[in-house]
């Protein structure tokens, strides 16, 4: 099994394009999912961010108010820096153990979605492929102002947070312009598809991981063995 890691800038359309390697039967794993599930109420995770920032990021049911985490954090770097530190190693332990029960279910590839992928750099190594969606300046302006319900000056400071779309594109395998319509978007998406089930990679990965297993279980033996012989 290989990794595809799909990323791009923030509302460009990664959702989009994740839920349709889903519909194509691609098994995928969702970061932002993943980042919800390490802050549920009760979690290590939680139980850190409560200890961390307080009370004032919490709901009155205990979730993580998420609103009001993402506005402390956006203009403070240090509080920023303490929030990654409790949640990312915890957010990539969890997406790399959906991925190795996908691949014991005989998927042959999982397409993760990391939206700071390029960013943070700390899950590149575990990527095959590395596929970027990006989408006109102006459509991803106006796509985070109506989805998040924020102003255009807010929005475009935290488009600058990130890293550029083109330099995403010149270290990226596969590029998704998702600026047209869906059935556009699906096209692209469903090309990729077939050249990944095409990939060879995958046969390879598991020779090697056969090779390794038959090496340890034939060296366990060959020690069992030797031990009951010193034994008689």
């Amino acid at each position: 099994m290989f990794i595809v890691g799909l990323t791009g800038g923030i509302a460009t359309g990664k959702s989009t394009v994740l839920q349709i390697f889903r519909e194509n039967g691609v098994a995928v794993i969702d970061a932002d999912e993943v980042a919800r599930k390490v802050l549920d109420p009760g979690t290590k995770g939680w139980e850190e961010l409560k200890k961390c920032f307080g009370n004032e990021v919490l709901l009155p049911d205990g979730r993580v108010n998420r609103l009001k985490l993402g506005e402390l954090i956006f203009d403070d770097k240090e509080k920023r820096r303490q929030l990654n530190a409790i949640t990312h190693p915890k957010i990539q332990v969890a997406m790399l153990k959906m991925a190795f029960r996908y691949f014991f279910s005989g998927h042959s590839y999982v397409v993760m979605e990391v939206p700071l992928l390029f960013e943070t750099g700390k899950m590149l190594n575990f990527m095959h492929k590395i596929i970027t969606v990006v989408c006109e300046d102006h459509q991803q302006l106006e796509r985070l102002c109506k989805r998040s319900d924020i102003s255009e000056k807010v929005a475009l400071k935290r488009i600058k947070t990130q890293m550029p779309l083109e330099k995403k594109v010149a270290n990226s395998h596969f590029v998704i312009d998702n600026s047209g319509d869906k059935d556009s978007t699906f096209r692209q998406t469903e090309s990729i598809i077939r050249v990944l089930r095409r990939s060879k990679f995958t046969w390879y990965f598991r020779a090697i991981l056969l090779i390794t297993l038959l090496s340890i279980v034939f060296g366990v033996a060959h020690i069992t063995t030797n031990m009951l012989q010193n034994k008689t």
